[in-house]
């Protein structure tokens, strides 16, 4: 059974940054992309960056475009994301997921499109 950890969050002033990691283990049945996710309180889950399974290929929420990047490392099995310029409203438990959708398609950062899930790591952006 494919299992995804996160790491790396924590309590953050707002200009401030984050890397996120995910380190994916065990057995898969394939896909095609792995995602990053992030859930507020109150709030439904939305996609904010995914990558294809070879690393080049990549999409971003426009909430996040410039300030986040994505990125994977083959040999680790795992998927980073790096946040700059991080803002209040980026505050969430952030998720890493795999899925079979297309990372570039118009589903890509539609969280139901994923079925494979970490835990989560809390983001806290506040002064």
């Amino acid at each position: 059974q494919l299992q995804l950890v996160e790491t790396g969050g924590g309590w953050v002033q707002p200009g401030g940054s984050l890397r996120l990691t995910c380190v994916a283990s065990g057995f898969s049945l394939g896909y095609s992309s792995i995602g990053w996710f992030r859930q507020a309180p109150g709030k439904e889950r939305e996609g904010i960056s995914c990558v294809e399974d070879g690393g080049v290929y990549t999409n971003y929420a426009g909430s996040v475009k410039d300030r986040f990047t994505i990125a994977r490392d083959k040999a680790k099995n795992a998927v980073y994301l790096q946040m700059n310029g991080l803002k209040p409203e980026d505050t969430g438990i952030y998720y890493c997921a795999v899925g079979n959708t297309a990372c570039t398609g118009v589903l890509g950062l539609e969280f139901k499109e994923y079925d494979s899930w970490g835990q989560g790591t809390q983001v806290t952006v506040s002064t």
